[in-house]
């Protein structure tokens, strides 16, 4: 079994992919992941701005280029199972395998500020986002919602501090 491993460093993007890198590299980055995918390419639309999605058999990433020119923010979804073990770890907690609930008690404790919206997440200052919404059938909390996070979004030191007003 081979392992695929990626560490979250918000507020500077993910494992191989750090934030303010051209989109050519994102792009040529991308293509190790598998299938690449653009949309909008070079347009920094605030609606419909360029992203490219890296297609895993295994799970999907998503890089915001909303200048249309650079990687903005790195989204990475749950990985599925299958034939690779794939980690996506934050300071030593694995994002995907940790209770949503659970995951935001430790970031709580690391003393970082969270905002918990139930099916979203929020760290601003340091600019990660969760979300619980699944496209499909998953494991629930007592809470009727997804016992995991199904998404988590890195993104530039102040990409989530509008939350705070």
């Amino acid at each position: 079994m081979s392992r695929v491993h990626f560490e979250l460093n918000p507020p500077h993007g993910i494992t191989g992919f750090p934030l303010g890198v051209s989109a050519d590299a994102v792009r040529a980055a991308a293509a190790e992941l598998g299938e690449v995918k653009v949309q909008d390419d070079g347009s920094a639309d605030p609606i419909h701005y360029m992203k490219i999605l890296a297609l895993h058999a295994q799970f999907e990433t998503v890089f915001h280029i909303e200048d249309g020119k650079t990687l903005t923010a790195a989204e990475m979804w749950i990985p599925r199972p299958g034939p690779e073990e794939i980690t996506v770890r934050f300071r030593g907690i694995d994002v995907f395998r940790t209770p949503a609930r659970e995951l935001l008690q430790q970031l709580d404790g690391l003393g970082l500020t969270v905002l918990d919206e139930t099916l979203y997440a929020f760290v601003p200052r340091l600019s990660m986002g969760f979300t619980r919404v699944a496209a499909h059938d998953v494991p629930l909390n007592t809470d009727g919602e997804a016992l995991y996070f199904q998404a988590v979004l890195t993104g530039p030191h102040d990409y989530y501090d509008y939350k705070l007003a």
